[in-house]
């Protein structure tokens, strides 16, 4: 008598499941990859607002002006001067801006991110 040893069942992804898991994965590259070019532009925003906030310019003209020097440099096309709010406490100056972007994905379908900031330590 020979001893065969009990059948177990098999582990693993079918050919369905991959291709479902395949999919979703691609999909979300994809959106991924039309999302971070406006989280770039949204990060060197801010990062550009706060360096005025702290760069001692007090005048509206001037602080747009320098804007507009910065987003010439870091390639912010999304913003201007003119739409930064510009808000003065005595001596301390802040700066703050909202934008609305949308991310068109397939057929009527889109993505709508609103990105707002301030200089503001919050």
């Amino acid at each position: 008598m020979t001893f065969t040893p009990p059948l177990r069942r098999q582990r693993g992804l079918s050919l369905l499941g991959l291709l479902f898991f395949g999919v979703i994965v691609v999909m979300l590259v994809v959106v991924g990859m039309r999302v971070l070019p406006t989280t770039l532009e949204f990060v060197a925003i801010k990062r550009a607002i706060s360096k005025l906030a702290t760069s001692g310019e007090t005048g509206t003209v001037e602080l747009q002006k320098a804007f507009d020097r910065m987003a010439a440099v870091d390639d912010i096309t999304t913003l201007t001067g003119k739409d930064l709010v510009i808000q003065r406490n005595g001596s301390q100056v802040t700066l703050a801006f909202k934008d609305e972007k949308r991310i068109p994905l397939f057929g009527p379908a889109s993505l709508v991110i609103d990105y707002e900031g301030s200089s503001s330590p919050k």
